[in-house]
């Protein structure tokens, strides 16, 4: 103790005041030397002296890693404390609202797999793209998502990233496009943006990425393509894709040492056609012709309008030997002669008249090997002996002189 004092109020009413150091109960951890006080008042019942009134002022202080803090402080950390929760408990819930936007409002579907390729989260978006609901999609390989040739590219999208790690290249998001399975049947088609996660070793634990719808825009890319490269009236391949087509079995032919060939037709008698009963009429005529040449080909080979009355035929992949190759361009083009000049029937519209029409074609045929000339080369030499085919008499078919031989 450090102090005492009495002070009398009356004669039975004495006040008492201590001045003292406080300590913690437990041994060893004395809070500080801070001064307390306490104050006692006694009144003289009788004989004795009864203490009637007792109180004390404490610095309540609590210690902390060596540190003393006062309790108003500690009071004021505590609010600061309250504060900060109810901060961070804000910013959890605008997280979370933000994560529901980001996932369940989003329209592109967000998933996450194990290393496997096994699905662990997909977001609501993907049943109102496929219909699946989450329960049948989550737990599912991937590959349940896709179309056969879906899976295939998944796989050489995966093989692709192997090797490019393999080889030290960085690796981030791979996209690619593939035509998704929905729950009605249908095919859709979406693409696919994908990233590996791993773990602090860099080992792949697993895959996330988005998919976005993208049918409307292939539907529209492949109006794009046909205006560009098909023939508005016949669909059939026109010049700019034919050309494409050519350069590339010319390459093959390089490659494969196989000869190739271009078959040059223009109708003879589609003019009169036209003189006699318009133009609607000779559209009908060559869409005809279009047609007749389709069955006359393998799938591999090009069918094209190259504008007016003129068409060209591309075959690929004919003998390695010149002479064979040769005879297997004429059975295609005595194949497609025969078949053009059976007759047309051509009724613009059901009530219509129907309209008979003869008409043969002339043809010219250059055979070509590999790169050993140029693409307008070939065409040329089609094109002048179709002329000769003209020149002698129509409906025939003349062989391009010059045509390369094997190497």
């Amino acid at each position: 103790m450090l102090d005492i004092a009495l002070q009398d109020l009356s004669e039975d009413v004495v006040v008492t005041t201590a001045f003292f150091h406080i300590h913690l109960p437990s041994g060893g951890h004395q809070l500080s030397r801070e001064v307390a006080r306490l104050v006692l008042i006694f009144r003289l019942e009788g004989a004795e002296w009864m203490i009637v009134h007792s109180g004390i002022s404490i610095p309540y202080q609590s210690a902390q890693d060596g540190e003393v803090y006062p309790l108003k402080s500690l009071q004021e950390q505590n609010s600061a404390l309250q504060a900060l929760v109810a901060e961070r408990t804000q910013v959890l819930h605008d997280s979370q609202a933000l994560y529901r936007l980001l996932t369940e409002d989003a329209q592109d579907v967000l998933w996450r797999t194990d290393a496997h390729l096994v699905i662990t989260y997909i977001s609501p978006a993907d049943e109102r793209l496929r219909g699946f609901r989450a329960d049948e999609v989550v737990g599912r390989h991937v590959f349940d998502m896709f179309n056969g040739e879906g899976v295939a590219e998944v796989k050489a999208m995966i093989a692709r990233r192997a090797q490019d790690e393999a080889s030290g290249t960085p690796v981030g998001f791979l996209n690619f496009e593939v035509q998704h399975r929905c729950k009605d049947g249908r095919l859709i088609w979406g693409e696919v943006m994908s990233k590996p996660d791993r773990n602090a070793q860099g080992d792949i634990i697993g895959y996330h990425g988005i998919t976005r719808e993208t049918t409307e825009r292939k539907r529209l890319e492949e109006q794009v393509r046909q205006l560009a490269f098909h023939d508005p009236l016949t669909h059939l391949a026109n010049r700019r894709l034919m050309l494409e087509h050519l350069d590339q079995a010319m390459s093959a032919s390089k490659r494969s040492h196989r000869h190739g060939a271009l078959l040059f037709l223009d109708l003879d008698n589609f003019k009169p056609l036209n003189d006699a009963h318009g133009h609607g009429v000779g559209d009908l005529l060559l869409i005809e012709v279009g047609e007749r040449l389709k069955t006359c080909v393998r799938e591999a080979d090009t069918v094209a309008r190259f504008g007016g009355d003129e068409f060209v035929v591309l075959l690929c992949e004919l003998a390695t030997q010149h002479d064979e190759a040769t005879a297997q361009a004429a059975a295609v083009a005595e194949k497609v002669r025969t078949r053009l000049a059976e007759p047309y029937v051509l009724q613009a519209a059901p009530s219509a008249p129907a309209i008979g029409h003869q008409c043969t074609a002339s043809i010219g045929v250059a055979v070509f090997h590999g790169r050993d000339e140029s693409q307008n080369a070939v065409i040329d030499r089609a094109d002048a002996a179709m002329y000769q085919a003209k020149e002698d008499g129509r409906n025939r078919i003349r062989f391009a002189p010059g045509s390369a031989e094997a190497g």
